[in-house]
């Protein structure tokens, strides 16, 4: 089977694009999404987003873990599923989509910056050394010393194979203060188990979870991760946060067709 695709990152958060809305792609072949991201013998990705047709609305995004798993809300993936639905003249300029934790709202630029609208959040638990919140995915969010020399791999690994979240686990993301409105951000990641260079999820918990905590007072948050900036701004009456929104570059990096078994 030849397979047409497309490469895309959102501040180093990077995605196999396919547009299936012909229903080509085998959709149950957990090895085959594996094999495609693989760095080493496939295309090479933190996951793989399927572009399909939606009854209602302008596309249905689903995504796939690099295990090869169908997995919770991607808040990258979904910025860059905006992009490419663009590219592919499903969209002009303004997006409505469906995923799997339900309706998103999406605008993009001429610069590709896509503002994505994440799902209310209305329940921040916060623990005395981390706060746990869920932004389409789950997020344990815990501030640390020296973040650039912090091992996220084997530290993150801990938390999110601890008993605190059983055999589902959570995505973990450490975090530094830089001023009063900013943010340092890595994470660990599940499904890809290991750390990304963006987790737009993640950022999007960091900055509910740091509003929270009175660490800022400001509902327009910047952070900083590995692979660039992001900013998350957010409306908050009474503990609950709506009109959520991940703010960042889609970038296009290139297309190709491979030929898979």
């Amino acid at each position: 089977m030849q397979l047409k695709f497309y490469k895309y990152q959102g501040t180093g958060n990077d995605f196999v694009m396919i547009d299936n809305r012909t229903s080509v792609f085998p959709k149950n072949n957990t090895k085959l999404v594996k094999e495609l991201c693989d760095r080493r013998f496939g295309i090479g990705a933190d996951g793989l987003i399927l572009l399909e047709n939606h009854d209602k609305y302008d596309f249905t995004m689903v995504y796939y873990n690099s295990d090869g798993n169908e997995s919770s809300m991607c808040g990258n993936g979904g910025r860059c599923l905006v992009a490419f639905a663009k590219q592919m003249g499903v969209i002009s300029n303004i997006a409505e989509f469906e995923a799997v934790d339900g309706y998103h709202f999406a605008t993009i630029n001429d610069n590709n910056i896509v503002s994505l609208q994440m799902k209310d959040v209305d329940v921040v638990d916060v623990k005395e050394n981390y706060i746990f919140l869920n932004t389409g995915s789950p997020h344990h969010v815990a501030i640390v010393e020296d973040l650039s020399h912090f091992n996220i791999k084997e530290e993150g690994a801990k938390i999110r194979y601890s008993n605190l979240y059983g055999k589902s686990g959570s995505n973990v993301n450490f975090v530094a203060q830089l001023n009063d409105d900013t943010f340092a951000v890595r994470t660990y990641e599940r499904g890809v188990e290991d750390e990304t260079l963006s987790c737009g999820t993640g950022v999007t918990a960091v900055a509910i979870a740091m509003f929270v905590t009175k660490k800022t007072t400001s509902n327009h948050v910047k952070l900083n991760v590995e692979g660039g900036k992001l900013a998350v701004y957010f409306d908050e009456h009474n503990g609950v946060f709506t009109n959520v929104n991940l703010i960042g570059p889609a970038t296009y990096v290139f297309e190709g067709t491979i030929i898979c078994d």
